[in-house]
């Protein structure tokens, strides 16, 4: 069975850092694509970062470019996002999600993907 735990979140003030952890269970992931999502309050869910399955490469909204990297550990099976420079508006509950398949592309569209973690709270106070 395959799963997915997010875990780093937590409340941090405005300006300072988190490192969010996504590690998966029952299936390695390698060359699948992957995306973080993140879901505030009375909001829809929206694409934050991910990794391509079929050129590896890393993409990121705009809203977060140049403040959040991802990474992986393809060893550990888990994948990271480093959120640097956080601001309120970045208050939401995160999730790690990967697409079924391997070589997929990333896709910005949380329907196209089939695994999901329970999610991790981040709060940023101002």
């Amino acid at each position: 069975q395959v799963q997915l735990v997010e875990s780093g979140g937590g409340l941090v003030q405005a300006g300072g850092s988190l490192r969010l952890s996504c590690t998966a269970s029952g299936r390695t992931f390698g060359g699948s694509a992957m995306g973080w999502f993140r879901q505030a309050p009375g909001k829809e869910r929206e694409f934050v970062a991910g990794f391509s399955g079929s050129d590896g490469h890393s993409y990121y909204a705009d809203s977060v470019k140049g403040r959040f990297t991802i990474s992986k550990d393809n060893a550990k099976n888990t994948v990271y996002l480093e959120m640097n420079s956080l601001k309120p508006e970045d208050t939401s509950v995160y999730y790690c999600a990967f697409r079924r398949g391997i070589f997929t592309s990333l896709t910005r569209n949380e329907g196209d993907y089939a695994y999901w973690g329970q999610g991790t709270q981040v709060t940023v106070s101002s």
